[in-house]
């Protein structure tokens, strides 16, 4: 591990003295350090930064979009023998405006709190504002930060730039076509649906609201636990943003500059950039400008004679350059697999028997933190819920779609309620692994009610003659499955259970009277198993409770039946005599 330092420092020390030297060169010139053909300004050796990324384009906050090309001004001495280092606060092109200042110290701020290893310097975020929107355009935002109007690059189409068609439907850059850079800080709309942050609280995550996009800008360059305060790892920060070695000398020469000094001044009097944001393209490997470049012949003067072939002692030359042939395009190298992150998950939650509303989501992440397409993901269940994916799996393997993300089919719950876990793993050489919890509930029912209405009524010591049947409902539709508790109880709120009048019998025969373990059918209903009366009269109470919470209090009538007097064996009642009247004499 100590070795592992060692050697990072080392190449940390390297970067920063090829950069100082850049630095240096141009303090003592007063030019820039190289000329291009065309006459734009060249980048160096390309392995100052680390690697010619040139001929990469996807995976850059930007889309690798045209950017401002102004170097800061360099500064001469008062005296001979004085100093070069002398203060910037002093100079126009020092100024920030103070509301993007101020988005630059927030998010230096935020992240210190957040990440506090990677120790982002504000000064870095105005370079790349600088070099990307001419810090917002010299200050041109409103009281909440947003810029006055919509700060858009070129269309992304190919034609001298990327080709990244449209991400967002237009929603940001107002293209449907092709994607744009958006805002002060320039992200395409497809990195800033991963990185956009809402920093002004404003309930928003906007592009073009700078507090909003310094500090996406400050979480995009310290992805993959980079520590700014490294040479190498800063360098490599910003060539995520942009993978051009011109543009790190240009941000690298920006945040020199601001480091010696900056100060504020009023929003919308920013000094703009007079250069066009028309970078020159870095060349391929092997045919750009740097030490084991082949030069362009220059261009004839009007009416002057065409240069020597350099090829042949003494000159004397064609009037152009021989043909070279075409260098084979190298293919470009694997992206690496770098995070798995949780993609908006919520809660895992179903009832038995049902299917889950939410499925498992997860995000791929290449070394520079950009959305990883191809990635196989396999996603397990461990638990003994019964919960299964869609298709009867335990087990399924997704690919991770042109923006990252892999879905996990849906989960369709056990019958047994309980916990249980989700994993996904990516990755082979070191897999990264996500667990979400998951919950099975049992089924529910929120209502309870009898089928009949008959009265229940038995003689002490006898069984009820007839069975007790409810039905239970969730939502009105039958509930299965619901298991239900029924108890003797003294009141109809059931807080009291009673210890006598009608019970249930257990396996063994013997008088109960709290029966568990009640299910109802496919229907909904359940049949109770046979009721008994001991020899205690009057009315006694039975509540049967659901899972879900749905109750029922049925009445049970225990009385013993009405006497009568039965009649002796021979005995007859004579009736009354009846008094005949008289007969009428004639």
């Amino acid at each position: 591990m100590a070795a592992h330092i060692r050697r990072r420092l080392r190449k940390g020390a390297t970067t920063t003295a090829v950069a100082a030297a850049a630095v240096a060169a141009l303090a003592a010139s007063q030019a820039p350090a190289a000329t291009l053909a065309d006459g734009s300004a060249g980048s160096g050796d390309p392995k100052a930064a680390g690697e010619d990324t040139a001929s990469e384009t996807d995976g850059a906050a930007t889309g690798n979009s045209p950017y401002y090309t102004d170097l800061p001004p360099l500064v001469t001495p008062d005296k001979p023998g004085s100093s070069s280092n002398l203060p910037a606060a002093g100079r126009a092109e020092a100024g920030i405006p103070a509301s993007i200042l101020a988005a630059y110290k927030q998010a230096e701020r935020t992240v210190a709190t957040t990440d506090p290893s990677c120790r982002l310097p504000w000064q870095l975020l105005a370079a790349i504002g600088k070099v990307e929107s001419g810090q917002a355009r010299g200050g041109r935002v409103d009281a909440n930060g947003t810029t006055t109007s919509p700060i858009l690059g070129p269309a992304l189409n190919g034609q001298g730039f990327a080709l990244i068609k449209d991400t967002d439907g237009g929603a940001y850059d107002g293209d449907s076509v092709h994607d744009r850079a958006v805002g002060p800080m320039q992200f395409i709309p497809s990195t800033w649906a991963t990185w956009g942050q809402d920093a002004n609280g404003d309930g928003r995550k906007d592009p073009n609201n700078i507090y909003d996009a310094a500090l996406a800008a400050g979480r995009y360059l310290c992805a993959n636990d980079r520590d700014l305060a490294l040479a190498a790892d800063l360098d490599q920060a910003v060539l995520s943003y942009n993978r051009s070695t011109e543009y790190l000398r240009t941000v690298r020469s920006w945040f020199s500059y601001y480091q010696r000094g900056t100060h504020e001044i009023p929003d919308g009097t920013g000094t703009l950039p007079t250069s066009p944001s028309t970078p020159t393209p870095n060349p391929s490997p092997g045919t750009g400008s740097g030490p084991s470049a082949t030069p362009k012949p220059s261009p004839s003067k009007p009416g002057g004679k065409p240069s020597p072939d350099p090829s042949k002692p003494g000159g004397g030359g064609s009037t152009s350059p021989k043909p070279k042939p075409p260098t084979p395009k190298p293919t470009p190298p694997a992206e690496t697999f770098g995070s798995l992150e949780n993609a908006g998950t919520g809660p895992l939650r179903a009832t038995a028997g049902q299917a889950f509303d939410e499925r498992v989501t997860v995000l791929a992440r290449n070394a520079v933190g950009a959305p990883l397409a191809k990635v196989p993901v396999t996603f397990t269940v461990t638990g003994d819920t019964g919960t299964l994916f869609d298709g009867g799996k335990k087990t399924v393997t997704v690919r991770t779609g042109a923006d990252g993300t892999a879905t996990a089919p849906r989960l369709q719950a056990g019958e047994k309620a309980g916990e249980f876990t989700v994993t996904a793993v990516a990755g082979t050489g070191r897999p990264r692994t996500l667990t979400y919890a998951a919950t099975v509930t049992a089924r529910q029912a929120d209502a309870i009610a009898r089928t009949d209405e008959k009265d229940l009524v038995a003689a002490p010591g006898e069984k009820f003659a007839d069975a007790v049947t409810v039905k239970a409902t969730y939502k009105d539709a039958a509930a299965a499955g619901v298991a239900v508790t029924a108890t003797m109880v003294k009141d109809r709120l059931g807080v009291i259970d009673n210890d006598k009048g009608p019970y249930f019998k257990d396996a063994d025969g013997e008088p109960v009277r709290t029966l568990t373990g009640l299910t109802t059918d496919a229907d909904g209903q359940l049949r109770l198993p046979e009721i008994f009366a001991d020899d205690n009269e009057g009315t006694f109470l039975l509540r049967l409770t659901t899972e879900g919470g749905a109750s029922i209090v049925v009445e049970l009538t225990v009385k013993a039946p009405e006497e009568t007097t039965p009649e002796e064996p021979g005995e007859t009642t004579a009736p009354e005599p009846t008094e005949t009247p008289a007969a009428t004499k004639p």
